[in-house]
């Protein structure tokens, strides 16, 4: 049996990769996140995937898994595939994305180990990945883990991971291809980072007041 702390505001959520915008704007004031690694993995889902901008679309990034996406186990079980040199593609698209925005010098020296070190879990590098980014925004809330499943959460918390986290009609930020292509919503917090920097705090604050009430 497993014990949580149930603060304020708690939320449980799975473990994704470099999560959407739209997934820190509900946990920017959270108290306390559970992350739920008994999950079973989820296909057509962020749990291994992240989008970032490009010239002409955004760019789908994905982890390669040992089996597969059509696995059905736990996620605390899910391998990742390493021999596909995957960290060396997703580094080097993020550069030709991101150079030339405002504060991709300001984050890649400290973002760049993540894509030298071989992660052999899904979880592992998924966490390692919402901890950078935990602390570039210098969130607060308390981290636990959930190793079995529960299926119904108490109503006063708060359930992510059965979102797909597809943006809803945030407003707008400067992003690196919008005067070619238009505003893309739904990406990760890496594109507003590298826009916006250490106003990207300010951003999340704004939506989770304004869009998020309910």
């Amino acid at each position: 049996m497993f014990v949580f702390t149930f603060a304020a505001m708690t939320i449980v959520s799975p473990y994704l990769t470099f999560p959407a915008i739209s997934w820190w704007a509900r946990v920017v004031n959270a108290d306390s996140v559970i992350f739920d690694t008994a999950e079973h993995f989820q296909k057509m889902t962020f749990r291994n995937k992240y989008h970032i901008g490009g010239a002409n679309n955004s760019n789908k990034l994905s982890v390669p898994l040992i089996n597969g996406r059509n696995q059905r186990v736990p996620m605390q079980e899910v391998r990742i595939h390493n021999e596909d040199r995957w960290q060396v593609q997703h580094w080097r698209t993020i550069i030709s994305v991101y150079r030339r925005t405002p504060y991709f010098e300001h984050y890649e020296k400290s973002l760049q180990p993540l894509f030298e070190k071989q992660f052999k879990s899904l979880i592992d590098f998924n966490k390692a990945t919402i901890q950078w980014a935990k602390e570039q925004l210098k969130l607060q809330f308390e981290e636990q883990e959930a190793y079995a499943f529960i299926k119904d959460y108490p109503p006063e918390i708060i359930d992510l991971r059965f979102q797909k986290f597809q943006e809803i009609v945030f407003p707008h930020y400067h992003q690196v291809f919008e005067d070619r292509i238009g505003f893309l919503p739904g990406l990760s917090i890496l594109d507003l980072l590298f826009s916006e920097g250490p106003r990207a705090k300010v951003y999340l604050d704004g939506v989770a007041a304004s869009y998020l009430r309910d």
